[in-house]
């Protein structure tokens, strides 16, 4: 079998969808070849396949606005003519990634095109137009959780598979740093109690100022306690100002994008997870499988992962995050985690990756 993964972008700001197709095409048995084309930017990343083609294209020419919208029929030529030979199946990065393929596909006899969805997807109606366009076995519909997917049945009335990333856990808590190293590489006392941690692009969806303002108030007595948010992003001036104007210099620490955060997280007692919207969060994943309990926003990609077992807060809600984190710091955090490791059965959701991921790309 020969697949093209087809991503919008690479680099540090589009890890967590780069860690999903490398754990899609890490399970796809007796394939030939992997071909990676990234859109925009450049890769940075782990192994995408045998070859990684960086087109380095602007937002106007893959939105076709302005001047390329003239130029549509040239760049889906250049597309078509870039194909690799004896392609089958290609996987589509997203909705923008599908708007600027789907038309060249449509023209390419004998390949199946698989359109995976990260989050929550406005869709036009020249996409679903453009859906229409394929029959069920040209085009394959796969959102990451079972809520992105009935959401997405919705608005489509085309079925859509559900392929909720997991990670081996095995392989995954091996390469975990012990406690006393993560929090050297972090910076965090050994002695510091309790320690908070997050993970994730500092942009306003990710609800870390609501997090800052939570903490502060939850710290008030709980001296010792630290936050450590790990991540880089736009939002990093306006996360500092907040650090000084809540007197939490020496408490909070941002550490910026760190290429091993997954192997981290034991430096923490607790993860916080306060985004406002995710497709899934596999932060909430790679916390519980290294040890670690969460804590996240009321959201129901979490609660269809930890349901009662889950520790929520409603997004964007600082007093309410600062309660939670008081009865957290309270709490024993084994107790906690024993429920939701339990809750999110990370080997079986591991057999279940490997076997669908499989599924959708074997001969049909």
């Amino acid at each position: 079998m020969s697949i093209l993964n087809i991503m919008w972008a690479g680099g540090s700001a589009f890890a967590s969808v780069q860690k999903v197709h490398q754990q899609i095409l890490s399970r796809v048995e007796d394939c030939a070849s992997i071909n990676t084309w990234l859109l925009q930017g450049s890769a940075g990343i782990g192994d995408l396949g045998d070859q990684v083609v960086e087109w380095n294209l602007s937002s106007d020419q893959l939105k076709e606005r302005r001047i390329w919208k003239l130029l549509a029929p040239w760049m889906r030529a250049r597309f078509k003519k870039a194909l690799p030979k004896d392609l089958e199946v290609v996987l589509l990065d997203g909705i923008g990634v599908a708007r600027a393929l789907l038309p060249v596909l449509r023209t390419v006899p004998g390949v199946r095109a698989v359109v995976i969805f990260h989050g929550t997807t406005r869709l036009r109606g020249s996409d679903l137009k453009l859906f229409e366009r394929f029959s069920d076995s040209e085009l394959t519909l796969v959102a990451v959780s079972n809520t992105l997917a009935q959401s997405l049945e919705s608005d489509t009335h085309r079925p859509v598979a559900v392929l909720r990333s997991a990670y081996d856990p095995v392989a995954f808590r091996a390469a975990s740093l012990p406690r006393e190293q993560a929090r050297a590489r972090l910076g965090v006392p050994m002695e510091a109690s309790p320690v908070l941690g997050a993970v994730g692009r500092l942009v306003s969806g990710k609800g870390f100022a609501c997090l800052l303002e939570a903490f502060a108030a939850a710290s008030v007595h709980r001296p010792d306690a630290r936050l450590v948010i790990v991540g880089e992003g736009p939002e990093r001036l306006a996360l500092e100002a907040g650090i000084e104007r809540l007197g939490l210099r020496g408490k909070v620490s941002l550490p910026g994008h760190l290429p091993e955060a997954a192997t981290l997280y034991r430096a923490f007692d607790w993860v916080a997870i306060p985004s406002l919207d995710e497709g899934l969060g596999l932060i909430l994943q790679e916390a519980v499988i290294s040890g670690v309990p969460v804590l996240t926003s009321e959201l129901a990609v979490f609660r269809e992962q930890l349901a009662e077992a889950g520790w929520y807060a409603p997004p964007d809600d600082a007093g309410a995050w600062s309660k939670l984190m008081e009865r957290a710091f309270s709490a024993s955090a084994e107790v906690i985690l024993d429920g939701q490791s339990r809750a999110l059965a990370p080997e079986r959701a591991w057999t279940d990756f490997t076997e669908t991921s499989r599924r959708l790309f074997s001969s049909r």
